[in-house]
């Protein structure tokens, strides 16, 4: 977060220089104290959209505050820490997956190299997983509540109204989460979502020659946000320059994907093995 702030005041100390003004010239233009634009580009504070959108006008760059906005806007809530949010269960987890956001999104973007996306999960794969995070983030068991949300979370995103983009790598259909016959069950269930005319799933052979650098898993909302996560954290980017960067990433993607029979043939290959 300190670092996110001082890379936006570096920016909007470029602006102003490149402009030619001083600081006390903004300060005088924005309504501001001299003092404040100084914490101001050097993170010490984070600026207001009014802030923000005053600071261009007065320096002609008016074409850059979106940019700014946005990267303001991700200041503060771009990471928020498994541990303070863990403290009363795991269902309110994850800024972006949310019932809310799930409903309002029309186009889903997602890649998962080696896990399967929580829309796709059955039941028992996602309380396997569960198990895990109550146990590593020391966090109260709410499954059932949490099952619940996740299923109400599925059913507003996968409606015929929607579109729904997935790039799985080919670990994410081997890594089993309980028994065989649990597994074997994930991926019978995928292969029923493989069939709806609005979801599109794509795989990346494990063997396959690859360009593109995927290692961590992304979901894309529509145009206006993207989530990722770490085993610490979740991470929201709300940039649009950088959203555009994840959506570059996930076409790259794509073109590493089988599609169709060939990726079913995969699913098949797999549930053969279990």
């Amino acid at each position: 977060m300190a670092e996110a702030r001082k890379d936006l005041g570096a920016r909007l100390r470029d602006i102003r220089k490149s402009a030619g003004l001083t600081g006390q010239a903004v300060a005088d233009a924005t309504g501001q104290h001299v003092t404040r634009i100084s914490r101001v580009e050097n993170g010490g504070q984070t600026p207001t959209e009014r802030n923000i959108r005053d600071w261009c006008a007065a320096c002609g760059a008016e074409d850059q505050i979106p940019e700014l906005v946005a990267t303001a806007r991700s200041v503060e809530s771009a990471y928020v820490e498994w541990a303070r949010q863990s403290r009363a269960g795991l269902r309110r987890l994850g800024d972006l997956h949310t019932v809310a956001t799930y409903r309002k999104t029309s186009v889903f973007r997602i890649h998962e190299p080696v896990v399967m996306p929580g829309i796709f999960q059955t039941e028992t794969y996602i309380r396997h997983m569960l198990a895990f995070w109550y146990e590593f983030l020391d966090s109260p068991d709410d499954a059932d509540a949490t099952v619940a949300m996740k299923a109400e979370r599925t059913a507003a995103a996968m409606t015929p109204g929607k579109r729904i983009l997935v790039v799985l790598g080919e670990q994410a259909l081997r890594t089993r989460r309980g028994t065989p016959s649990d597994q074997a069950d994930q991926l019978a269930h995928l292969l029923s979502l493989m069939r709806l005319p609005f979801v599109s799933v794509g795989i990346i052979p494990a063997d396959a020659r690859r360009r593109a650098v995927g290692t961590t898993g992304f979901w894309i909302f529509d145009e206006n946000a993207v989530a990722l996560e770490t085993p610490t954290a979740a991470i929201k980017v709300t940039r649009p320059k950088e959203i555009a960067l994840y959506a570059a990433m996930f076409e790259r993607l794509q073109r590493e994907s089988v599609y169709g029979h060939e990726a079913r043939q995969l699913v098949a290959k797999t549930l053969a093995s279990m």
